[in-house]
């Protein structure tokens, strides 16, 4: 296939995505509810009780609020990560992506323009998040806003490339809700987005245990590591190496061979 065929199918995938999200204002909205609700309403309530002590990247006390900033920037990049591969399992079905998969392009081409588009959505929504942040009191530096990018790139992408894999194994559209409600706030609650690690130790062992074991808290710890300036190395090859496998897992699900197989099946 020649380079143009490439750039035209990029092109063509994200125009679709961001002409679906001009057409959605309520969907911008309710991104950016969500997590101010949080930020403003529940925090003003945990403060008290969630006091921060100083934890690494942090060099002095801080507030609540500051802490969950980063939880809630890559809360944003869960829920658009889920929404996405939710379109991904109506186009297949019905839309252009349906066209798109019959297409001589290599699979991994399109599911890479998917990502690409995906991300691109939803880091405009978390900085605009981060805007609104300032206004109630949240000023991380501003050369975090230029470092944390690389990090929010790469947990979109992990995020989209978890949500792709799942759609890759949801045949009905019925079903995605239902099966995302048991990915979503699991993988945001268990994990460090609304409280220190050492706080759930406190609570339950084997609960501090999930939460290590589980990929969503590395991708924030590294987005709250680079908005202060400071690279989690540890945090970065767990996420990298996560992204790969679920990448590989979703080309996997896509394989032309395998959903033949599973069409058979069904019949």
């Amino acid at each position: 296939m020649p380079l143009k065929a490439y750039l035209i199918c990029f092109k063509g995938v994200l125009k679709r995505e961001f002409l679906r999200f001009v057409h959605q204002r309520t969907r911008f909205l309710s991104a950016l509810i969500r997590p101010l609700l949080w930020l403003v309403v529940f925090a003003a309530g945990f403060r008290a009780a969630l006091g921060v002590s100083i934890i690494p990247p942090y060099q002095t006390y801080i507030t609540y609020e500051t802490y969950i900033l980063p939880g809630l920037c890559c809360m944003i990049l869960l829920f658009n990560g889920m929404q996405g591969s939710l379109s991904m399992v109506y186009d297949r079905e019905m839309g252009s992506m349906k066209v798109l998969l019959m297409s001589p392009l290599p699979r991994a081409w399109l599911l890479f323009c998917k990502l690409v588009s995906i991300a691109l959505l939803s880091l405009a929504q978390v900085y605009a998040f981060i805007a609104l942040g300032w206004l109630v009191g949240v000023e991380p530096p501003l050369w975090g806003l230029v470092a944390v990018l690389p990090a929010l790139l790469l947990t979109a992408f992990l995020l989209g490339a978890i949500g792709l894999f799942l759609s890759s194994r949801i045949r009905q559209l019925e079903n995605f809700a239902g099966v995302m409600n048991f990915v979503i706030f699991p993988m945001f609650f268990m994990s460090s987005a609304l409280y220190p690690l050492w706080k759930m130790r406190e609570s339950s062992e084997w609960l501090y245990w999930v939460c290590s074991f589980n990929p969503f808290t590395h991708a924030v710890e590294l987005v709250r590591f680079a908005l202060y300036l400071e690279l989690n190395q540890t945090a970065l090859l767990i996420t990298l190496a996560t992204t790969a496998v679920f990448t590989l897992l979703a080309l996997r699900g896509f394989n032309p061979e395998r959903m033949a197989s599973n069409t058979k099946g069904k019949g």
